[in-house]
C-alpha cells in the first residue's frame, strides 16, 4: 500500500498514478472475498478502539465528482458498530458557518476518544473549490495551506490518526458514471447540472488537487492516491490501509475498574 502514499515534499503529479491500478491486481471475485475479510478485521479492531476510549481515527475522502466517496463508505465500513463510528458529509457552507473561520465547522466534527469518523468531502473543498471557481482572492486560499497543515498537526499531537484518500478516476470513467446517472431513473437524484460545469473545469480541478495533495501530505497526515476506476479494487486498497492503521494503534480491551474476582451470578 506504500506505493499509493504521497511522500512529503516530493514533486507530485496525478499523472503518475494510474486510475486503473497496477497491471496484476487479481480477479474481482478474489477482491470481493478479500474485502469481506478486511471488513471483519476492521469491525473487530473498531470495537476494541471504542471500548478502549483513548485513541481516535479520522478518515478523509476526496475525489472528483462520481469518484466513489459514498460507495467507499458503504463498502468499507458496512457492518461496523454505529457506536463510535460517524460519517460526516460537508456541503456548501451555511450562513452561520460563513460567519466563522473555514475550519470552525470541521473541528467540531473531528473524532472524540474511541471514535472513527469519516469525512465525505472536507476542509480541502475550501481550498480546491475556492481556487477553481475563484470564490475568494488568491491571498486568502494561499494562507489556508498553512492553516490546514497546522490544524492537522494539532489533531495528531492530541491523539488523532489521520488518513487522507484521493479517489482517482479518469476523465472517461467520470463521463461513463455521469451518463449512467442520466440513464438510470434510480440514480437521477444523484445528478446535479453543476456536475457538467465542473466537468468542463476538469483540468483546473486536477491542477488544484495536485497542488493541495503535494503541499499537505505530511508524515503526520499523509495523502494516499487510490486507483478508483475499478470500484472493487478501490475498496480493497482503502480497507487495507485503514486496517493497517488500526493494527498499528494496538487498541486493547480495557480492564474493569472493579475487582471481579469471585463474582458469580445466582
Amino acid at each position: 500500500m506504500k506505493i499509493y502514499r504521497v511522500k512529503p515534499g516530493a514533486r507530485f503529479s496525478l499523472g503518475a498514478f494510474d486510475p486503473e491500478g497496477p497491471g496484476d491486481i487479481g480477479s474481482k471475485e478474489e477482491g470481493i472475498a478479500r474485502l469481506a475479510q478486511l471488513r471483519a478485521d476492521i469491525q473487530d479492531l473498531q470495537r476494541v478502539l471504542y471500548a478502549e476510549n483513548s485513541q481516535r481515527l479520522l478518515v478523509i475522502l476526496q475525489a472528483m465528482d462520481t469518484g466513489g466517496k459514498d460507495g467507499t463508505v458503504r463498502q468499507v465500513f458496512s457492518g461496523i458498530d454505529p457506536h463510535g463510528m460517524r460519517v460526516v458529509s460537508f456541503k456548501a457552507p451555511t450562513a452561520l458557518e460563513l460567519q466563522h473561520d473555514f475550519l470552525w465547522r470541521i473541528h467540531s466534527q473531528c473524532p472524540a476518544q474511541g471514535e472513527v469518523v469519516v469525512f465525505n468531502r472536507s476542509h480541502y473543498e475550501d481550498i480546491v473549490a475556492v481556487k477553481v471557481k475563484n470564490l475568494l482572492p488568491k491571498a486568502v486560499y494561499e494562507r489556508r495551506f498553512d492553516h490546514v497543515r497546522n490544524f492537522e498537526q494539532m489533531l495528531v499531537d492530541e491523539g488523532t490518526t489521520i488518513l487522507k484518500f484521493f479517489l482517482h478516476i479518469s476523465y472517461d470513467e467520470q463521463r461513463r458514471r455521469l451518463q449512467e446517472r442520466l440513464e438510470n431513473p434510480r440514480k437521477h437524484w444523484k445528478f446535479d447540472p453543476e456536475d457538467i460545469k465542473d466537468r468542463e473545469r476538469w483540468p483546473k480541478f486536477i491542477t488544484a488537487y495536485e497542488e493541495v495533495i503535494g503541499r499537505t501530505s505530511t508524515d503526520a497526515a499523509p495523502w494516499y492516491v487510490i486507483p478508483a476506476n475499478k470500484k472493487w479494487y478501490r475498496n480493497i486498497v482503502v480497507a487495507e490501509i485503514i486496517k493497517d492503521a488500526l493494527v498499528k494503534l494496538e487498541p486493547s480491551w480495557p480492564q474493569n475498574r472493579h475487582d471481579l474476582t469471585g463474582v458469580v451470578l445466582k
